[in-house]
């Protein structure tokens, strides 16, 4: 039993109710997945099958806490069908193709998932005759970076350099386009349906598997006596536990619920600023944590650009959703090691291990 106000916030928001979650066999979906279920959620998922059986998804017994359904974003029929014949409360929409250098191998399909896979939900929302609360996961990559050390707002200007980025850009002007068009304010009591969009990225925690992320690459080289290669030591990302983002999800739905009028909006979740720490600084606090280890750095001009300054502007979700994040950098990193640790250790109980984690961070 978790003691904690926020929980039981939460709980008195999704107990009971019933949630669509896109992309609940991913890292961030699987966290989302178990912690609604500890909040009582009745949930319907819709993602692509799990890369791999460490995935987090299968080490939860996914399959176990909700009806899972495996498919294709671009499947516009099929998600139209199982949204409608689910009638949510709730769409938390996580799916995406999330890595920035896959981007550049797979462009056309990138879009494709993150733009025209968002319109796809869109559209069955529309056919939704009960009143629905939708949050839209984007990242903090949507702002055009100038690599200023200024942190970014919600209302400063859109962009992308890469494939990814620039994908999410444009999926935020179509649900601007379908907020304006379809769920607008003045008609709100005819299709009581409420949009927010969420702006967080560079989350780490325990059981992601990630091609080209640190703290993935970090644990699996550790758990192995190898160095860690690094590409960009000195880029700077805005660092966050995966369970900061999840939380402050959940919390924009429950205020959408009670306020729809007042919160279908943009907002921006990221670490306080002095967590904005780079790559190297990252993984020296890692080593610290796990007791060894080793990296070495590899430059490569000919590596496909990524940012390398990126910050966020937290200020508006603290004004106005009361949120703030829980952990600094180094109590993230610490968390995510242990996870991995115990993984190593003894894999057939990071299922409990993942629980307790969740409960742990309400307490915080």
């Amino acid at each position: 039993m978790v003691n904690s106000l926020l929980f039981e916030e939460l709980k008195k928001s999704y107990k009971g109710k019933k949630v669509f979650l896109t992309g609940h066999t991913g890292f961030k979906g699987s966290w989302m997945l178990k912690t609604l279920s500890l909040l009582g959620a009745t949930i319907k998922g819709y993602a692509l099958e799990p890369n791999t059986e460490n995935d987090l998804y299968y080490l939860i017994n996914g399959s176990s806490i909700c009806d899972s359904v495996t498919a294709d974003l671009r499947d516009k029929t099929r998600l139209e069908r199982e949204i409608l014949d689910f009638q949510p409360d709730f769409i938390f929409h996580l799916a995406a193709q999330p890595l920035v250098r896959l981007s550049y191998d797979i462009p056309a399909e990138t879009f494709e998932v993150n733009v025209i896979g968002t319109a796809n939900v869109l559209d069955s929302v529309r056919l939704l005759k009960n009143k629905c609360e939708i949050v839209l996961i984007t990242t903090d990559k949507v702002y055009q970076n100038n690599e200023w050390i200024y942190p970014y707002r919600e209302n400063d200007r859109l962009g992308g350099y890469d494939p990814y980025s620039a994908s999410k850009a444009c999926a935020e002007l179509l649900i601007d386009s379908y907020r304006s068009s379809f769920f607008n304010n003045k008609t709100y009591e005819i299709h009581k349906k409420a949009i927010a969009v969420a702006r967080a990225g560079n989350v780490i925690g325990g059981g992601d598997w990630s091609k080209d992320r640190l703290i993935p690459d970090i644990a699996k080289a550790f758990a192995y006596d190898k160095a860690v290669v690094i590409r960009n030591p000195k880029s700077v990302r805005p660092w966050q536990h995966v369970l900061e983002p999840i939380v402050a999800y959940l919390l924009l739905g429950a205020n959408l619920s009670k306020k729809p009028l007042d919160f279908n909006q943009a907002y921006n979740f990221g670490p306080n600023l002095s967590d904005a720490l780079t790559v190297e600084n990252m993984l020296k606090l890692a080593i610290a944590s796990w007791g060894k280890g080793d990296y070495k750095i590899e430059f490569d001009e000919h590596l496909p650009h990524e940012a390398g300054l990126l910050k966020l502007d937290i200020s508006k979700a603290v004004t106005e959703l009361n949120w703030q994040p829980k952990m600094n950098a180094e109590n993230a990193v610490n968390m995510t090691i242990d996870w991995y640790k115990n993984f190593f250790d003894n894999p057939k109980m990071i299922s409990d291990f993942t629980s307790k984690q969740i409960s742990h961070f309400f307490t915080i």
